[in-house]
């Protein structure tokens, strides 16, 4: 028997969404929450194992030390918001539990393993980038200096093994669905732009676009792009439908579900006798004739991430597409009837006042139904953050994130102040949404769904308080150029960006 073990998304801030699969951490305060779907991979392959996502299932960090009692090692993701907290948790488990034997996984350990090992007796050792079968060999009994792709102390030094090489066959894996059933209550899984309630997991791996702000090819995924068999992915979402009659939709959280057309098509093919709802993540270089495959087969969002309205910006963060060919994807959709979230980042190198109205006009013409509007964050390990730190722009007065986990603006250029960009995410939004088009869209909705109305009522109030908060944080910031430290209502959802989307 393999050792028992403990995949555990940490208890952290409250309302933290900061690892296991949510690509950009944050606390949110319209609380919503991405699945663990990368803990769940090795958790299926280890008998009498155990998946702890705590955030959603709102488990203590006092639970969840009793529940590590039970077990013989922890597998714990962590996240650079949350590694603090993350690094006392280690010590109260293993207090708890001497003959707990710790790993830590995530893109902080992936970039920084000394750092992480130097700062934290509490682990015993990190396993960089894809973990897999890292932690899956420990559980098993396979020596540290024998396991691929791992950091550990030895005689008073971090040794490195060699890189893992990444994983090619993915069908090899188990389905993380089967693990949602054991040990996850899908309800307690919200994200206000899908339907409720939803699961979520992939169909590929690796992203081979260069983004220079996006966290998990550069730490965790990487670039290459491999993908699972149809037959796989066909065969699964027709075991979840069986599993949970209930949901209303499933999304494919890959990192760019549908970059290769040939392949999308042939899932699709597979996906429409299923006669399901999904969404996925889309980058706008894909075609019409794949974009109506995808609405044939019942897909009906698509998560886009748009970043910025000016070309030479995204140069800048070589995103790989125009404005141009990202106008007429939109138009592609809307004429296929494919709803859109779109996604945008003010304060992307080269940004200034110019740049960011440029942004904001372009949103408007696009007319996607919601939007998500964020501050530009720098995560170590990204080609951003290097940049970034490089010309000097990170303020380092300040921390990434406040006493509550909420993201702070800690990105500042030459005249373009970090509490102008934040009153302008606020304008973004106001000129948006309180646009005539968009009034009756939301009103229209409230009409005619119960269910929606409820929701929107919520999210409405959150909105409204959260608008009022960002005003204050940034006349805050304006009669103090460099605070210490920021309230906990200072910072919104809606300044987070599932980086992925691309």
């Amino acid at each position: 028997m393999p050792l028992k073990t403990l995949f555990l998304n940490p208890p952290s801030f409250e309302n933290f969404d900061g690892g296991a699969s949510s690509r950009w951490p944050a606390t949110r305060e319209i609380e919503s929450y991405w699945y663990p779907v990368w803990l769940a991979y090795p958790a299926g392959m280890l008998e009498g194992s155990r998946l702890l996502d705590a955030p959603p299932h709102h488990v203590s960090s006092d639970e969840a030390i009793q529940i590590g009692k039970q077990y013989e090692f922890l597998v714990l993701f962590t996240s650079t918001p949350g590694w603090q907290g993350d690094q006392k948790l280690a010590y109260a488990m293993k207090t708890a539990n001497p003959k707990l034997k710790i790993a830590f996984v995530g893109p902080p350990v992936t970039t920084a393993p000394d750092k992480a090992l130097n700062e934290c007796d509490g682990i015993d050792f990190v396993c960089r980038k894809e973990f897999d079968y890292s932690v899956v060999e420990f559980a098993q009994g396979k020596p540290l200096d024998q396991i691929l792709g791992i950091s550990y102390r030895k005689n008073g030094r971090v040794v490195h093994t060699p890189d893992r090489p990444q994983i090619e066959d993915l069908d090899a894996l188990p389905d993380v669905t089967d693990v949602y059933k054991r040990d996850l209550d899908v309800t307690r899984y919200n994200v206000p732009f899908l339907l409720y309630p939803f699961v979520a997991l992939y169909t590929t791996r690796g992203c081979p676009a260069q983004c220079t702000f996006c966290l998990w090819p550069q730490t965790l995924s990487g670039h290459a792009w491999r993908k699972r068999s149809t037959d796989a992915v066909a065969r699964e979402m027709a075991k979840a439908k069986e599993y949970w009659p209930n949901v209303k939709e499933f999304f494919f959280d890959d990192d760019t579900f549908n970059i290769q057309g040939p392949r999308t098509i042939e899932l699709c093919q597979k996906l429409k006798p299923l006669n399901l709802t999904w969404s996925c993540t889309s980058r706008v270089t894909t075609s019409y004739d794949t974009l109506k495959a995808m609405r044939d087969a019942g897909c009906r969002l698509l998560i886009v991430g748009y970043e910025s309205g000016d070309p030479q910006i995204l140069k800048n963060i070589k995103k790989g597409a125009t404005v141009e060919r990202a106008r007429e994807f939109t138009r592609d959709c809307h004429k296929l009837g494919l709803v859109i979230h779109g996604d945008f980042i003010l304060g992307l190198p080269g940004e200034t006042k110019e740049t960011i109205r440029n942004t904001i006009n372009f949103a408007k013409s696009l007319d996607c139904e919601t939007i998500q509007v964020s501050v530009a964050h720098a995560y170590p390990g990204t080609e951003f953050h290097d940049f970034a730190e490089k010309h000097g722009f990170i303020v380092n007065t300040q921390s990434m994130v406040d006493a509550g986990g909420h993201q702070m603006a800690h990105i500042e250029y030459p005249g373009l102040p970090r509490d102008y960009v934040m009153e302008m995410v606020h304008r973004f939004y106001d000129e948006y949404y309180f646009r005539p088009k968009q009034v009756y869209r939301i009103v229209r909705k409230a009409i005619f769904n119960n269910g929606e109305r409820k929701r929107l009522y919520r999210e409405a109030k959150s909105f409204m308080k959260l608008r009022a908060a960002r005003n204050r944080y940034v006349e805050e910031t304006r009669n103090n150029p460099q605070p210490a430290t920021v309230s906990a209502e200072s910072q919104t959802q809606d300044e987070v960006v599932e980086v992925g989307s691309e």
